[in-house]
């Protein structure tokens, strides 16, 4: 079934999108999104209860053209440690059940998945149910990049049983709510050693209404897989690809704050935007435009390759590779990352610049000033940094991309 998308620029225009879905118009398919109270009568609408209209978004996809799940039904109770057999449960139910494709719900739009009256109050958990592969096995599905062939994507029976998000939000009598689902595509898919795709949701629950970063980048260069992060403190907050077509990009739902915006393409030097200030409110900060867009020079690219190892060893682990640079005296952002292998470790961080970096700061006059900003490590050099769950973070630096790929950069984990 083909879903239906509904592309969104401000925070204003995300809270319309989601009180149309809750009409029956927009988003999904109108009048098949039923709404249940198991064990209790969902209350009508008043001075005890109010509206939560709940919808899908995602962050961009390592190496897929498309990451699909099928979306069964979405519940959500006033405490964290309530069972599936418990009543309190309030749910949306997608009848049929929908199959969506993650990729399709980047750069801000959001797919209404749709809403129910609920009591007010506070609510510790949310459950996003999935339909598990039956018959051809393509309910939940991935099609690689290098295939182009749409490939099974297995789901333990825990995924099946329910995705539990941590959540932690209030819905307050008479009002609506507006929550987004953020299924991170990236994070959420491993590769099996043996061949095959396992489904290991990562999924973040959230406030619709926030600010965001939008803009611009040449369509010289949008068509070479540019991503886009919002940084603090040299870890990504939350990213996006950019419209090869356009050049469009957006990160919504930021929180108040100074980000470092990074951009990183294929074949391309990085482009850095130190300090934007992100107000509160449903603000929306511009950088680029179609007159001035945000530009990166070419730049050989080269990889770094090796393996992470945890000891004691935890095959359900995922350790987390991140590469950075240090652009500015005291300013470190991640150039690119991934997560390593499930139990083996391996990891292969490609599209590494060998040119130094693009650095401007942060101006609400345009055009952005940028100049060529040397790594405080030197030009080719980078810090592998690895994290895990339980365990200590470890670093490598400086590893050096200068005059070629850079294999067995191998990092121990301990807890």
């Amino acid at each position: 079934m083909k879903s239906t998308f509904i592309r969104l620029g401000t925070a204003s225009t995300v809270v319309a999108a989601m009180a149309l879905a809750a009409c029956g118009g927009g988003g999904g398919s109108p009048g098949k999104n039923s709404v249940s109270n198991p064990g209790t009568t969902p209350p009508a609408l008043g001075g005890t209860s109010g509206t939560l209209n709940i919808a899908l978004t995602d962050a961009p996809a390592c190496g897929f053209d498309a990451v699909n799940v099928t979306v069964s039904k979405v519940r959500v109770h006033q405490s964290a440690t309530a069972a599936d057999a418990d009543t309190g449960w309030s749910e949306v139910v997608l009848a049929p059940a929908r199959k969506i494709n993650l990729l399709n719900l980047t750069n801000g739009v959001l797919d209404p998945l749709g809403s129910v009256s609920v009591p007010a109050g506070r609510y510790t958990q949310v459950r996003l149910m999935l339909d598990p592969n039956t018959g051809s096995g393509f309910a939940n599905s991935v099609t690689p990049t290098s295939t182009k062939v749409e490939t099974t994507l297995e789901t333990p029976a825990a995924v099946q049983a329910g995705v539990k998000i941590t959540s932690d939000f209030e819905v307050v009598a008479g009002q609506p709510y507006n929550l987004v689902l953020d299924f991170d595509a990236c994070r959420s898919v491993v590769t099996k050693a043996g061949g095959g795709y396992l489904l290991t949701p990562s999924v973040t629950a959230m406030a619709a209404a926030g600010s965001g970063i939008s803009g611009y980048v040449s369509t010289l260069v949008s068509g070479s897989g540019v991503v886009v992060s919002a940084q603090r403190n040299g870890k990504v907050v939350a990213s996006t690809t950019v419209n090869p077509t356009t050049g469009a990009f957006a990160i919504s739902r930021l929180n108040p704050g100074a980000y470092d915006v990074v951009f990183v393409g294929s074949g391309r030097a990085a482009a850095v935007i130190g300090d934007v200030s992100v107000p509160g409110g449903a603000s929306n900060i511009a950088l680029g435009t179609t007159a001035s867009p945000i530009t990166m020079p070419a730049s050989l690219t080269r990889s770094v390759s090796g393996a992470v190892s945890l000891l004691p060893l935890a095959p359900s682990v995922k350790p987390y590779v991140s590469a950075s640079q240090t652009v500015v005296s005291g300013k470190t952002v991640v150039i690119q990352a991934m997560d390593a292998a499930a139990g083996t470790g391996a990891y292969t961080i490609g599209s590494l610049p060998v040119g130094a970096p693009q650095y401007a700061a942060y101006s609400a006059t345009a055009p952005l000033v940028f100049s060529s900003a040397a790594p405080t490590q030197g030009v080719g050099n980078y810090r592998i940094d690895a994290v895990a769950t339980g365990y200590t973070a470890k670093s490598v630096s400086p590893v050096n991309v200068l005059n070629g790929d850079q294999a067995n950069i191998n990092l121990q984990l301990t807890p």
